[in-house]
């Protein structure tokens, strides 16, 4: 009877104890971003009754909550870089477990972010053996940029540069390598062409751009001819939810010259998300600008109309239809300001652009995700009517200008259509690989006259591209991506193949090691700055091809350490990057004296020539209230053998228009939801750049060693945020705080108009409203 009592009393107590533990409910889980667990992410909760209560996930990105009452309980998950997500849990009984699986969505620093740019397909950004940098809305709005050219100043390794004097063309440098020897690609496909170059970075609107993916050196030679120093791929917005957002900013140049920007974009997508459309326009009215009291323009005047949009159709399960186009209608004149003709001014040019780029891509995918089939084209038309004259001092010779002058006309055409086929084969030997094939073709025109000069350029290519790429995945902390493109071009004699290869070792988590191998070329071709007429001396320099002109090769190899650290409060990390091309059969411009309309120029093949450098960037977000952006680049870039840049002076090893070091900083403060600080930098170095006699300030030919100099900007903004999901945003700020603006440009109508450098704009106050949706 005891021994029954006992184990009676035994099982009861048991019972109570075990129910003492079980009053309280539980909450466990795991949280994690695109696929990737998130260690140290806060996990606060708290009920109507009950303070917050605060705790975080291990290093695996798991939590556990316990001791939580019979209630509604909220729970609130925020990490440093990722926006902050609320969730409601009912716990309806004292012993309820219950699981959580969640994920958060990058908002600051998005280290991990998918792109596709480095391999053409979908890759997170830390798993590619491509280093691809990204330039991002947030980016392009700190630094308050108009346009992509301004946008890609704030990145490492890039340059933008100003290189005419009258009508203000720009050219973008990688690795200190000339606008020719990259890649611009709209949504993947280079439908800019070569006259579209010209002025396209410009014409390019910053509210039209989702982000800007970029690849230096040669591990981008998958996308073929002129990828040489790298390529830029400009990501069009996709339409993700409702939305608009509109805005006007007013700059004033240099206490002189107005300058108007007005944008808007309106996306909506239906309830099932199965279509959208996103739109934009954007309208820029800047007056010309007279640095230095001639009467000429340093900045010339800018009437440019944009409208574009992107369609997305899923017609079926795994079937994507996207569709994208953009329309570009922009009045550029520089040099004498007059109101009257463009031919009636001493010197001048005028351009009048119409610019229309669109692509179509069909992708079809398999249920389980393994395959993927993609169809597209792509395409762009540019009419350009233009002037570029100046008056001769000969009365007689005026006269025969006046009744004939030199007005043009160019038209320039791209079209591409390609297939590429995507298998992720997940039994490979050793581990993973996607295998990437395709195959498209190339069409370009570019017909470019001016009957009174002469002047007619006719130039066709056609280029067929055979491509096929292994990223084999072979170990967890090994990936090589290996691939080679196969080109028939019509202007060379032999087919060409362009292997690359590159190797990824990640020793430890948040730590990549990176090689890349890739072999390059470039057609016999006339390229962007071959196009571009410039004034000196007078008259009016043109480039011709040599009839001996061949292909240039080149050899890119690249080194470089990567490491991020995502900690409680902060994200750091550091990128240090090493590149070395070797070009061979080099292009260069060899002066041919002069003629009755100016100075002659021919492109003819060098012997080699190797760039080469080192580029560290840097970037740290405290506790979503600081962020530090940095990149600097120190390098070379010489020729194997002197060239002659003009008549009668030494030849030079050094490339010319290239500073052996350059940088950039962005520091934005956010100590509130409502207020928000940028401030920027953009470094440049001296560097060697030609300057032609025939201005009162110039007699001489000679080759200038400029003055480095300093662009720094400010831009700071405050947000009323409405109940109604609106939001109202007032900003101001400086751009060129220092007035670093070059102080010596050449006046008067015989001015070398390529004798320009440093900022592109002088000192400039701006100040703007927006009006968007939450």
């Amino acid at each position: 009877m005891n021994c029954i009592l006992k184990h009676i009393f035994f099982i009861f107590f048991f019972s109570v104890f075990i129910s003492s533990f079980s009053q309280d409910a539980q909450i466990h889980g795991s949280i994690t971003s695109n696929g990737i667990n998130l260690p140290f992410v806060q996990v606060a909760w708290s009920t109507n009754n009950n303070p917050k209560v605060f705790s975080q996930t291990d290093v695996n990105g798991n939590f556990r909550i316990i001791g939580l009452p019979v209630d509604t309980i909220n729970i609130q998950f925020s990490h440093i870089g990722f926006i902050t997500k609320n969730r409601l849990v009912i716990i309806s009984s004292p012993d309820e477990i219950i699981s959580i699986e969640d994920s958060l969505i990058a908002n600051i620093i998005d280290f991990d972010e998918v792109i596709v740019t480095g391999t053409r397909t979908n890759r997170r950004k830390t798993e590619t053996p491509v280093i691809v940098n990204l330039i991002d809305n947030n980016t392009l709005e700190n630094v308050a940029a108009c346009n992509i050219s301004d946008g890609l100043l704030f990145q490492p390794g890039l340059r933008v540069e100003t290189n005419c004097q009258t009508c203000n063309y720009t050219q973008l440098r990688i690795n200190g390598l000339s606008g020719g020897y990259s890649q611009i690609l709209i949504n993947g496909r280079p439908t800019f062409s070569p006259l579209t170059s010209l002025y396209g970075l410009e014409q390019i609107p910053v509210n039209m751009i989702d982000r800007v993916e970029i690849v230096r050196g040669g591990g981008s030679a998958l996308y073929g001819s002129s990828a040489i120093a790298g390529t830029v791929n400009v990501l069009t917005k996709m339409p993700e939810f409702n939305s608009f957002d509109i805005s006007s900013r007013y700059s004033l140049i240099n206490g002189q010259s107005s300058d108007v920007l007005t944008m808007g974009n309106a996306t909506i997508i239906n309830e099932t998300r199965k279509s959208g459309l996103a739109l934009y326009f954007n309208n820029r009215k800047r007056e010309y600008y007279d640095h230095n009291g001639d009467n000429y323009s340093e900045l010339p005047l800018i009437d440019l109309s944009s409208f574009g949009g992107t369609f997305f159709l899923s017609p079926k399960n795994n079937h994507k239809l996207e569709i994208s186009f953009s329309n570009m209608i922009e009045n550029r004149y520089g040099g004498e300001m007059i109101l009257d003709s463009a031919h009636i001014a001493q010197q001048s040019e005028e351009r009048s652009h119409d610019v229309f780029i669109g692509n179509i891509d069909y992708e079809i995918t398999s249920i389980n995700n393994q395959s993927s089939f993609i169809f597209y084209c792509s395409g762009q038309n540019t009419n350009r009517d233009h002037y570029t004259g100046i008056h001769p001092d000969n009365q007689e010779e005026l006269s025969m200008f006046m009744s004939n002058p030199p007005y043009g006309g160019s038209l320039a055409t791209t079209y591409q259509s390609g297939i590429q086929v995507n298998h992720t084969a997940q039994e490979f030997p050793l581990g993973k690989n996607t295998i990437t094939l395709g195959s498209e073709f190339l069409f370009n025109e570019v017909l470019d006259s001016i009957p009174t000069y002469n002047y007619f350029i006719d130039q066709k290519t056609r280029n067929l591209g055979l491509f096929l790429q292994s990223d084999w995945s072979f170990h967890e902390k090994i990936n090589i991506l290996s691939g080679f493109r196969f080109d028939i071009h019509n202007l060379l004699d032999n087919s060409i193949i362009s292997p690359r290869i590159s190797f990824m070792y990640t020793p430890q988590k948040y730590t990549q090691l990176r090689f890349s191998w890739g072999r390059g070329f470039r057609a016999p071709q006339a390229f962007d700055a071959d196009l571009h007429m410039a004034f000196a001396g007078g008259g009016i320099s043109r480039i011709t091809l040599s009839p001996n002109l061949t292909e240039e090769r080149s050899d890119s190899y690249t080194a470089s350490f990567n490491y991020d650290r995502p900690g409680r409060e902060s994200i750091f990390g550091f990128t240090l990057e090493l590149f070395h091309t070797n070009l061979r059969n080099v292009f260069f411009l060899s002066p041919q004296g002069s003629d009755e309309l100016g100075q002659l120029f021919e492109k003819q093949n060098g012997d080699g020539a190797i760039v080469q450098g080192v580029t560290l960037e840097g970037r740290c977000n405290y506790n979503g209230k600081l962020q530090l952006d940095l990149g600097f680049t120190l390098q070379t870039s010489k020729y194997n053998a002197p060239v002659e840049v003009i008549d009668g002076l030494l030849p030079t090893y050094q490339f010319l228009r290239t500073p052996s070091n350059y940088g950039y900083s962005t520091i934005t403060f956010t100590p509130s939801n409502t207020w928000k600080s940028t401030l920027n930098l953009v470094h440049t170095g001296s560097m060697l750049v030609p300057h032609f006699a025939g201005a009162p300030e110039q007699d001489i030919d000679e080759l200038i060693t400029t003055n480095s100099f300093l662009d720094i900007g400010v831009r700071s903004s405050y947000t009323f945020r409405q109940k109604n999901d609106k939001s109202l945003e007032l900003f101001f700020g400086i751009k060129n705080i220092l007035n670093a603006y070059q102080n010596d440009f050449d006046t008067g109508k015989n001015r070398d108009s390529n004798y320009i450098y440093g900022p592109s704009m002088p000192r400039t106050l701006f100040a703007g409203i927006r009006l968007m949706s939450n």
